[in-house]
This record gives C-alpha cells, structure tokens and sequence, in this order.
C-alpha cells in the first residue's frame, strides 16, 4: 500500500505541474525570412528565423507555458513543429501543415502557445512542411522547476551540438523535382554542425565550429539531430560521451566511445574534458543500411580545443566511427538506452486495450499516362504503413474533426497489416509494391492503453525508420530484427525501465514496440521523419477522442488560426 500510495502522490505532483504552467507566460517572436549565406561554398538565400541559421533557442523550466509570435515574412507558406513538446489540450498549434493547421502564409502572423508539462532536457523546433525544415530549425532547452536539482552533477557549461544537411543548390528546388519526377530527391552536399560542414569541407575551414574546453571539466552538449534524411553515428576523439537524456526525458547514464542518433531526436550528453591539452574533432558521418540507396558519406567536424600552453597539431586526429552499415553497432547503442525513474515517472502500460501492429514500407506507384517517372523501372517512389500510403488533404484534419466537416479524411486505419507475407525476405514478389493510396486515420478513445508494433519490410528495398508521434511520448517496450513473433517477443518486453521517448528507430527488417496512455484529446500526427519517406507517405493521425470531463476535453481553437 506505501508504494501505491508513494506513486499516486507522484502522479499528483505530476499533474500540479500541468496547472501550475498556465501562471507562466514568456513570450517569443519569430521573424520567418530569406537572408543571405555566404559560408558554404556558394552564395544563396536561405530561409531563416530572426536571421539566424540554425534558429534562435527556447530556454524554458518544467511545466511552463510560453507564447511565440510567428512572423512569416518569406516567400513560401510556413508552420513551426515544436517537435517533443507534448502540449496537453492543445493540438491547435502543435504546428505539422494541413494535419492540425493551414501553413502562414506570406505577410501573415500566428501566435503559436507552447504548453510544457512533463518534459526536461533537449528538444527542438522545426518547419512542418515540405523540405523548408532543411534551414528551419533550432534547439528547446528545458530546465527542471526552479530550486530542483539536476540528477546528475551539474556541468560547468553547456553548447549546443546540431546535425544537419547542407544542399549547394536551392533546397526547395531539390524537392520540387523529387516530387515532380517520382525519383529519390538528390542527396546533400554535406553535413554540418551548428550550421558548418568542418574542416573537411574546403569552404569552411575559418568557420569550423569550436568547442572551447578546460581540463577537468564537464560540458553538457544539447545535442540535435535536424538531417533531412540520415541517422548519424558521432564521436569525440579519445573522449567517452555519456547520454544523461533523450528527447525530453532524463535517463539511466550510458557511456559510449560514439552514439548513434536519428534525425527527429535528441539527446543530453555529458563531455568530460579528461585528456592531454590539445586539439581533437568531434565528428558525425551517416549510418545508412538501404542496398543501393544513395546518401551523403561526406564527414563533419567541429574542434575541441583545450586552454593551456601546448602547441596543437596541424590537424587532429579523427575519432573512430562504425562503418555507415554497421546494423549490430546502431542496434546495440540504441537499445541499451534506460529510463530514468528520478523525475516523475508515468508508469510502463500494463493492460493494454488497443493494438496496432502497422508495416512501414518503401513502396512505388505506377507512371500517370503522360509522365516521364524516374522512379525504380519508370515509377514513382512512395511509401506506406500498413499498405496505405497517406496523401495530405488541402483542409487541416484537426480543423474538419472539430467542425465536422466531411471528405477531408476517413477513419478506419487498419490495426493488422491487409496482408500477411515474411515481411523481411531477400526477395518480395513485385505485386506488394503497389500500395493504396488514402488519408485515414485511427481513433482512438480516451484513455486507451495504446501497443503499436512497427514492423519494417524489404518491400522495394528494408532500411531503418525513425518514427515520431506528435502529442506523446512512449514507452519503446521491444526491438528485433527480422518479423515480430506475437507469441515469443512479447515475453522479452521491457516493462521496467524501457526508454521513454517521442522518436523510435525501427531497425531495418526489424520490429519495435512501443506503449502509451491516450490522454491527450485531439489530432496527432505519426511519421517517418526521414523526410523523403515523409513526402513518399509514410505517415497516419490518431485521433484521441475526448474525455468524461472539462480538463480532458479539447477547447476551441486560438481565434487567429491561419485560414486554408
């Protein structure tokens, strides 16, 4: 009875911090515009925000509620994701284009509430639509609540530490043809750190990104992934990293000699400045297992550098990485990752009353009469879960859930793959590569103790899927390789101290599970955040239905919502 009643009160205290958030009210404003990039290679406009590429940063602490004022002052339609906030009662600006809003459009403004409740950490925000997230990004710091300890000892400093993808041509362009074509989009031109490629990169050696160090210290790296379309394996040479977080949420410390992270994840990292005095690269390559799948195998850099009175190598040395298709070295990081039950835990679901077991597949579409497709044998390239490849509608789904407005989506998003096949054979038959084509989603009732089951196929061509939910995180139960076995995985769970997330890595040809409450009313979004598997239509909505009472029960929208 002490134990029940010990983990009660948590739950309360949990849920205090909910109501305690709408006392706080920070404000933000965000400045959406072209500006001029002179540092890699060429000379373009790029799509920013307040000038800055990456973006600005949100600092917060745990449980409150700010305000951003999007401005869009670009070119192009726009939304902002605030990608692992789980904004309870809130979908309205939660942000992904045409699922809970209309993009703002050139000229126009949209006040975006941010309402934090559990989270601690490392998150981010992005673009939500088409590939404007490439240049559109930037870090969430959370702090625990005031006058609360951090649970591991506090480090001297902190820098942030984020991935991403650097195009020569215009990013948007690249997009444009991928989709007009049916082909893969091309690839990037390199990866970059806090917006520079490194050392290795001719155009960037003077702004080659530094982390400026003292021995004996400790260096908190707020770490993101925004890459458009690779996984990444980092390191820092002759230096161990500890993972004290993941998206949001503090974890059990594992320390590793690299780390392998997806794009749409995050992670708190500890660096401890423990070696000689001297120059040593931090560096990021991609982990991709797709057969024949093209990828950029370019290497980013930035510098530790110590204090002190030494002279430094000419160049330093560059950690050692796994080889880009090292499944058993991805797969034997990622799922060595433990909660932490220090902060609040929502316990692991014991009895579940829904279960999705979803397929997610590369697939292709036949040639429209009249095109040229570029696309394996003259097709098109698309993707799917469960067979049906999701096509966005023109009306926002939250906006036609609320208002009841019919033909903008169907419910019944099929719980069992419609077909049954050893998902993971060398060889599939060419029949399975045609998916359906259709905007459905899942319904679901408050408070439903949701099991999905992702189960990676070789249709086309088996690669590794990082999937995100918008609204929750989960608890990731299971991983394996090859088909889930309903009977025998189940019983190797982890219902302990499972990782408690918002991005999972299915493995290629592997299976993962994942476990959550639906208490959070609205319309969410569930994706490959591999964004050309995004655009392919790798993606579905559930939709948590209300609640018996007024605090589970989603309000009216903001009155300024962008108009479709």
């Amino acid at each position: 009875m002490a134990s029940v009643k010990k983990l009660f009160l948590q739950i309360l205290w949990c849920f205090s911090l909910i109501s305690l958030s709408s006392q706080t009210r920070s404000h933000y404003s965000f400045v959406v515009r072209e500006a001029q990039y002179t540092r890699l290679c060429s000379t373009k406009n790029i799509l920013t925000v307040n000038g800055n590429f990456p973006g600005p940063t949100i600092k917060v602490h745990r449980g409150e509620t700010i305000f951003v004022d999007v401005y869009n002052k670009g070119n192009y339609n726009i939304t902002l994701h605030w990608h692992g906030v789980k904004q309870p009662r809130n979908p309205w600006t939660d942000g992904p284009a045409y699922i809970t809003q209309c993009p703002i459009q050139p000229g126009k403004k949209f006040r975006q509430k941010l309402v934090f409740s559990f989270e601690e950490g490392t998150i981010w925000w992005h673009a939500h639509n088409n590939w404007i997230r490439a240049t559109v990004y930037g870090a969430i710091y959370i702090y625990p609540t005031k006058n609360t300890p951090l649970p591991f000892p506090k480090p001297d400093a902190e820098i942030p530490i984020i991935f991403g993808e650097w195009w020569l041509n215009d990013v948007n362009e690249v997009f444009r043809q991928s989709m007009e074509t049916g082909a893969a989009p091309n690839i990037s031109d390199a990866l970059t750190i806090n917006g520079q490629p490194g050392d290795l990169f001719p155009c960037s050696m003077p702004e080659t990104f530094k982390l400026n160090v003292e021995q004996g210290k400790t260096y908190h790296l707020r770490v993101v992934n925004s890459a458009m379309n690779l996984i990444l394996f980092f390191s820092v040479s002759q230096h161990n990293l500890t993972v004290v977080g993941a998206d949001g949420m503090y974890t059990k410390p594992l320390t590793r000699d690299f780390i392998c992270i997806s794009p749409g994840q995050t992670m708190d990292v500890l660096l401890h400045a423990n070696q000689e005095p001297n120059h040593y690269y931090l560096a990021a390559r991609a982990y991709s297992t797709g057969v024949g799948v093209a990828f950029d195998n370019t290497t980013t850099t930035a510098r530790v550098e110590y204090s002190g009175n030494y002279t430094p190598p000419s160049s330093p040395s560059l950690p050692s990485l796994p080889d880009f298709n090292d499944t058993q070295a991805a797969f034997g990081f990622i799922t060595s990752l433990r909660s932490s039950p220090t902060r609040c835990p929502v316990p692991v679901p014991i009895n579940i009353t829904t279960q999705i077991v979803t397929t997610i597949s590369v697939n292709t579409l036949p040639c429209p009469n009249g095109r040229t497709c570029l696309g394996p044998n003259g097709t098109i390239f698309a993707a799917s879960m469960n067979n049906i490849s999701f096509q966005i509608p023109s009306i926002d789904i939250l906006k036609a859930y609320y208002y009841h407005i019919n033909g903008v989506f169907k419910t019944g998003f099929p719980r069992f793959p419609p077909f049954l096949f050893n998902f993971t054979a060398d060889s599939l038959p060419l029949t399975l590569n045609i998916p359906k084509q259709g905007t459905k989603v899942s319904v679901l009732n408050y408070g439903a103790t949701v099991e999905i089951v992702f189960q990676g196929t070789n249709i086309v061509g088996g690669i590794d899927h990082p999937i995100h939910l918008h609204g929750f995180s989960f608890y990731v139960v299971g991983y394996g390789l090859g088909n889930f076995n309903r009977s025998r995985d189940p019983m190797n769970f982890n219902l302990v101290d499972p990782p408690y997330v918002n991005t999972v890595i299915v493995p290629i040809n592997g299976w993962a599970a994942i476990r959550f409450v639906a208490n959070n009313p609205g319309v969410w979004f569930m994706h490959c955040h591999l964004e050309r598997h995004q655009s392919w239509g790798m993606d579905t909505v559930f939709i948590v239905k209300n609640g018996k009472y007024s605090n589970q029960t989603l309000p009216p929208p903001p009155p300024d919502m962008p108009p479709c």
